[in-house]
């Protein structure tokens, strides 16, 4: 039996971890000023659609981090041993505003391990369910997708991009560079070094620069949004990683409000489809 069978990891599936955290202030002024926000110097009384990833950071000590910048394989997550490893999407529900100084419990699952076999190799999928409660209940239901991958051969063709829309009713140009992403990978403790190192990306992981993070891309998406459509509740959220993006061109972050769900997707310098998402929105 192979390291990668599903069989492996089945002890993994119904594994729980718990953590709890307190909605601070600092994160939230840091990262309005990482989104170049106008509003930087007034905090919001609720935190805002998906700036709990800003909390329960991982606190792996130095000696625990893999040489990719993650930490060491198993623990909480399953030891999988596939050199490349995304946030691939999630889906969440925002059951009620989370206040700022709120202290907040966060239970985690297990909830799944699949392998598949995809255009570029073969694929484990780890689905992570969380659910954030504060003093009063439930707040947040949150379902993560973590996706581990081989890289790619040695010349190997990269696989044909799908074309994102183009009838977007509001979106905006997006510029990383190094800073972004290296205050965006500070902010939620991010040590994977493809967002980041850049010989490290290139060399080890043969990506053609830095890797823009997904949660970014998605964080983006919601804020563009809430920019075109301020004053709207936000009730669910889902996003899908398509394919990735770098920091060395522009993308743009797109929507479309009719009717509900919103649609939402960024796209690439080539006009390919990076993620798409949607929003249910009140």
């Amino acid at each position: 039996m192979s390291q990668e069978s599903p069989e492996s990891f089945d002890a993994w599936v119904g594994r729980t971890d718990e953590s709890a955290d307190q909605i601070t202030q600092a994160p939230i002024r840091l990262m309005q000023a990482t989104l170049d926000a106008a509003s930087a110097c007034a905090l919001p009384p609720d935190l805002p659609p998906l700036w709990h990833w800003l909390y329960f950071l991982p606190g792996e000590r130095q000696s625990n981090i893999g040489p990719d910048g993650h930490p060491k394989r198993g623990g909480f997550l399953p030891p999988i041993s596939l050199p490349r490893r995304m946030w691939a999407g999630g889906r969440l529900q925002f059951l009620r505003p989370l206040a700022v100084g709120e202290r907040v419990r966060r239970v985690s699952l297990i909830k799944s391990v699949q392998t598949k076999d995809g255009r570029s190799g073969r694929l484990v999928f780890v689905t992570v369910q969380h659910k954030i409660s504060d003093t009063q209940g439930a707040v947040i239901h949150e379902e993560q997708d973590i996706v581990y991958r081989d890289a790619p051969a040695p010349g190997a063709p990269a696989p044909q991009p799908t074309a994102a829309p183009t009838d977007e009713q509001f979106g905006r140009t997006v510029t990383p560079d190094p800073v972004l992403l290296m205050r965006y990978s500070a902010l939620t403790f991010n040590g994977h070094r493809i967002h980041y190192d850049r010989p490290y990306a290139m060399q080890e992981e043969g990506y053609p620069g830095l890797v823009v993070h997904g949660p970014l891309i998605a964080t983006l998406l919601m804020e563009e949004l809430r920019r075109a459509h301020p004053g709207r509740a936000i009730r669910g959220f889902e996003f899908k990683a398509v394919s990735p993006l770098f920091d060395t061109a522009p993308f743009s972050v797109n929507g479309k409000l009719e009717g509900n769900p919103a649609r939402l997707w960024a796209r690439g310098p080539q006009g390919q489809l990076a993620m798409q998402a949607s929003a249910d929105i009140e």
